[in-house]
């Protein structure tokens, strides 16, 4: 059978899936569709919960796993960021990838009471794109530094940062100061190595007939 045969019948099963979860939880669903093999839910950011506990604890879903929560930011929108959380059913053999659109200003329900591993996922949104969660028990930042300016995963963060971190030796500790971008912006032609030869200048070009350690060719 072709790998286009065996992966039908999953597709035919998510669509059926999605189907059945867009009937349940027809107040809070936007509908449903397979993308990249995948089932995609997109609900409402008031919803979150409801939706999340009844994927784990519906009987046709089982999906009791959480495997990632994050964020893709679309500054031109209203709401700005879409919430993806990402869940695994082994029981069925199913992923599904539940889509909320939020912003800034308004702070959406914490998966925490639904996935204890929500709490880290949650955590790294937060300190990557100032995403609010409410009802979190520990909400602060997890990758960066204590007192962090920004969310470094929005797209109007400026590659440099704000800020640059080093330690003092006189003063014998870190210290932040602003940026100070110690090199004019320069031009790269992005050249692969390996190809780098057929762009040369022909003054730079070994010469014909000689081997790579300078001696005669053989």
């Amino acid at each position: 059978m072709t790998g286009s045969q065996h992966t039908e019948p999953m597709i035919e099963a998510l669509r059926d899936l999605g189907e059945y979860i867009s009937l349940a939880l027809a107040d809070a669903s936007a509908g449903a569709h397979v993308q990249g093999g995948e089932l995609v839910l997109r609900v409402s950011r008031e919803s979150i919960v409801k939706v999340l506990t009844y994927l784990r604890d519906d009987q046709n879903c089982q999906f009791k796993q959480l495997m990632d929560v994050t964020a893709v930011d679309y500054p031109e929108r209203e709401e700005r960021f879409d919430l993806v959380y990402n869940l695994l059913s082994l029981t069925q053999n199913h992923r599904i990838r539940v889509k909320v659109s939020c912003d800034e200003a308004a702070p959406v329900a914490s998966a925490a009471s639904v996935f204890s591993s929500a709490i880290w996922y949650e955590r790294e949104v937060w300190d990557m794109y100032g995403v609010m969660f409410t009802g979190h028990p520990d909400l602060r930042r997890i990758l960066t530094d204590y007192g962090f300016d920004g969310h470094p995963l929005r797209k109007d963060f400026p590659l440099t940062g704000y800020v640059e971190v080093r330690y003092d030796e006189d003063l014998k500790r870190v210290v932040h100061e602003p940026v100070k971008l110690t090199q004019e912006f320069r031009q790269f032609d992005f050249v692969s190595p390996w190809e780098g030869m057929l762009h040369m200048p022909e003054s730079e070009k070994p010469e014909e007939g000689k081997a790579e350690d300078g001696e005669g060719a053989t």
